[in-house]
């Protein structure tokens, strides 16, 4: 499943995010993520999702956290050697319906 038909605004969101931050690279990478998974924490606050599998552990050296200003809720993206690997929404009602939805 693809983050732009399970949420296709939430993708135009997010590329614009990346974009207005000058990381064009990670903007051009939205319309080919896909979801793996959800968060499984069990938080009713808590849209987040894997968009590779899930590490045990922590990601490792090449790790680095984004915190893209988002309008609404909290946004951040795990990026992994180059690659957007998880993004952490909270507070985002809308979101966490249509990802219950697709991944329950």
């Amino acid at each position: 499943m693809r983050l732009t038909e399970i949420l296709p605004s939430l993708a135009l969101e997010l590329e614009q995010l990346l974009k207005n931050q000058g990381k064009a690279e990670l903007a051009a990478q939205v319309s080919q993520l896909a979801l793996v998974d959800r968060c499984r924490c069990g938080d009713d606050f808590c849209s987040s999702f894997y968009t590779q599998p899930r590490p045990e552990g922590h990601y490792g050296p090449d790790h680095r956290c984004m915190d893209l200003d988002a309008a609404e809720g909290m946004l951040l993206v795990d990026v992994v050697a180059g690659k957007i690997a998880h993004v952490e929404i909270l507070n985002r009602v809308d979101v966490r319906r249509q990802l219950l939805a697709a991944l329950p």
